[in-house]
């Protein structure tokens, strides 16, 4: 089994971060989405100073594997998990896991609940992780029609 690390989040991590969700969408979430609706969820060009406002203003998580970082994820104060990516290489190795416990640790004694915004690709992991699929929702980027799900876990 692989040595995951689980750190918080620097703005030196940035710019890794937005290649990996660029990666990550584009190969894991191909089968789900089409081309054009990949690029606007995803384009290639990013605001990296808007994504580290982003990160710096929720509580944030990186995964390393050997030093090199393979995910992350964040969530606000409120218990929104805004993003959780894994690079496709290291995709069912506990990477996701590992990030969700920790966000979910973080707000816990705060929330009695987490909502997210799941891609069609992302909903059986949300499930395993107790979250319940509350309503189907369509985003709109640059014209193009983005379906997601708002899920949401009632934490004990």
């Amino acid at each position: 089994m692989l040595e995951i690390e689980i750190r918080s989040y620097i703005a030196e991590d940035c710019v890794f971060l937005t290649e990996l969700f660029y990666q990550t969408v584009h190969q894991i979430n191909q089968k789900d989405y089409s081309l054009r609706q990949l690029e606007v969820w995803a384009p290639k060009e990013v605001e990296t100073q808007k994504w580290n406002k982003r990160f710096l203003s929720s509580y944030t998580v990186v995964a390393l594997i050997k030093e090199k970082i393979v995910g992350f994820g964040n969530i606000d104060c409120d218990g929104y998990l805004d993003c959780l990516y894994v690079h496709a290489n290291y995709q069912r190795q506990g990477v996701a896991t590992l990030i969700y416990e920790a966000l979910e640790q973080k707000v816990k004694r705060q929330n009695h609940r987490i909502e997210t915004h799941a891609s069609i690709t992302a909903i059986p992991f949300f499930q395993a992780k107790g979250f319940n699929v509350l309503r189907p929702q369509v985003v709109i980027r640059q014209g193009i029609e983005l379906e997601n799900f708002i899920m949401e876990k009632v934490i004990k």
